[in-house]
């Protein structure tokens, strides 16, 4: 938890509640395939693939996994391993763009998670826009947190895509991932005062065969709008930056950039792009005073005309590799690793960098977390269709503990690589089994990851059941108890809360607790809430008694 008289956390126009992201987990497939070895069959160059796209592995799953189990899994790996009891998330979002019916939403099938322990109070359902979902959906469960209807309990976003191509060029192109995240009051992330945005209407990417998980995809105007879109959001950061802050905004204005990534060249390409943009708002910086290339010949040109100019590109590219070393690599960790997330790209990048800031170094005995304390971290989320925003997060306090429970090098180590040739059996065994009914998985469970969950049965009405394999018992697991999530700071803003454990105790009690026992009450351990909450009358009495204290902490505060 956030101490809110720092003055390095609070001292600031960001959200006045701290309201951020407390923590991350990301889910992908224990399947994956090397892009070398795809460039061998498929006939194309060494590089092809490894250099020009700049991928190096890609996540696929068999006929298991679909998008409910996928976000399943990265929801309930998140609750399990930093102990959050169901009955203490309020709001429950979701962003994709992996469709498997088209009414029932994603949304609805998570609630088992939580139905289970008498949770039916959750707001929220999908968001839909391409890759731009999940974005929608944090955005949406921030302002949730910040409004007069937050009840006081966490939010919950999952943004999760099964990104798969038909037989050609853009197959390598694909990837899965879920990434979920935790959205509350004095977090150690917190969402920043300026963002931007970008939407129009393009016919880049989309899906019009609904009996087929393929994309219809041109994929150099694709390019193009991003990079358009790209250009809109900055442009506008830029203005209502200087606006608030009264200065002139460009990339030295943060510490990383974490990019929307279909591929990582597309990646480098944006952060050169990004790089132009300052250029033209403001040639006298240092770095470019710095540059031996003539750059005053661009001045002149319209930037709309630029897209396509393989001088601009190549001459921004390479003025930026210092930039992209130092700001952007960071993030590329599992993009390059997972492939295209779709909805998931954007935050695999931010979990990355979280990895990248706390990963040990050699010989070295520092504290991970006050380094990376005070740094600003730039985020671009883009959408096809289109849809864009750009916005920034602040890092204010501990983010050693969401790195640590992600586990990437461990769990990455534990991938099972397959051939070219059964990947793509794979992808034709998942296309004749797409929007079939009565039907079960023939691939085998114990091939998953300890603790995933997977697809039991479609059947004859399409309705789908699911299964879980067994946890291991050396999962890392963080256990903050009353010391992080649900502790009381006295004498501090009371913005985060867990009910008192009078009323969760004694959840058909009528008497109304008074203000003074509710400001000092302590709360309960994870584990006395879980029994506590055990039946759904119960559950429903402390959900109330939750909204009771949440209304009397607004009063207490005004």
């Amino acid at each position: 938890m956030v101490d809110r008289n720092d003055p390095i956390a609070f001292d600031t126009h960001d959200s006045p509640k701290g309201v951020g992201i407390h923590a991350m987990e990301v889910y992908f497939p224990r399947t994956a395939v090397k892009q070398t070895e795809l460039e061998k069959h498929m006939g194309q160059k060494e590089g092809k693939f490894t250099i020009g796209l700049g991928q190096s592995n890609m996540a696929f799953c068999n006929d298991l996994e679909d998008i409910n189990s996928v976000c399943m899994t990265a929801v309930m790996n998140l609750l399990e391993k930093y102990n959050i009891a169901p009955t203490d998330i309020g709001r429950l979002e979701v962003g994709t763009e992996t469709i498997i019916d088209k009414s029932k939403s994603v949304k609805t099938t998570l609630t088992q998670l939580f139905t289970a322990h008498g949770n039916f109070d959750l707001e929220g359902v999908d968001n839909i826009n391409a890759c731009y979902g999940g974005t929608a959906a944090l955005l949406n469960t921030m302002s949730w947190v910040e409004s007069s209807a937050y009840d006081g309990r966490y939010g919950l976003v999952v943004c999760g895509d099964i990104a798969v191509y038909e037989d050609g060029p853009a197959r390598p192109t694909g990837g899965c991932a879920a990434v979920a995240m935790l959205i509350g009051r004095d977090a150690p992330l917190v969402l920043g005062a300026v963002r931007a945005s970008h939407f129009e209407d393009a016919y880049d990417f989309y899906k019009p065969n609904l009996s087929s998980e393929y994309p219809t995809v041109f994929g150099h105007e694709s390019n193009v709008c991003y990079l358009r879109a790209l250009d809109g959001c900055y442009q506008r950061f830029s203005a209502k930056y200087k606006a608030l802050y009264k200065k002139a905004f460009h990339l030295g204005e943060v510490d990383h950039v974490v990019l929307h990534s279909p591929y990582n060249k597309l990646v480098k390409k944006s952060g050169a792009r990004m790089l132009y943009n300052d250029f033209m708002k403001n040639p006298d910086l240092p770095v470019f005073k710095k540059q031996d290339a003539d750059l005053t010949k661009f001045k002149s040109m319209l930037m709309e005309n630029t897209y396509e100019d393989k001088e601009v590109e190549k001459t921004f590219v390479e003025l930026a590799k210092p930039m992209y070393a130092t700001k952007v690599q960071p993030s590329v960790f599992l993009p390059q690793e997972l492939g295209n997330s779709y909805t998931a790209s954007m935050y695999t990048g931010l979990l990355s960098l979280l990895h990248s800031w706390h990963k040990p170094r050699p010989g070295a005995q520092v504290d991970t977390d006050d380094m990376a304390k005070g740094k600003n971290v730039l985020l671009f989320s883009y959408g096809s269709g289109l849809a864009a925003t750009l916005f920034s997060v602040k890092c204010v306090g501990p983010t050693g503990h969401i790195a640590q429970a992600a586990n990437l090098d461990e769990r990455l180590e534990g991938r099972k690589f397959v051939s070219p040739e059964e990947f793509n059996a794979t992808l034709k065994d998942r296309e004749t089994k797409y929007g079939k009914f009565n039907w079960e998985p023939s691939s085998d469970p114990s091939q998953l990851y300890p603790g995933t969950y997977h697809l039991a049965k479609v059947d004859e009405h399409g309705r789908r059941s699911y299964k879980r394999t067994p946890v291991s018992p050396s999962r890392v697991s963080i256990n903050y108890g009353r010391q992080a999530f649900h502790a009381r700071m006295p004498g501090r803003s009371m913005h985060s809360f867990a009910a008192p454990s009078c009323i969760l105790m004694t959840p058909r009690s009528t008497t109304r607790p008074s203000l003074s026992a509710i400001k000092h009450q302590g709360a309960l351990p994870h584990q006395q809430q879980h029994r506590a909450l055990a039946t759904p009358t119960q559950a429903v009495a402390g959900a109330a008694a939750r909204r009771m204290v949440a209304q009397c902490m607004r009063i207490m505060t005004r």
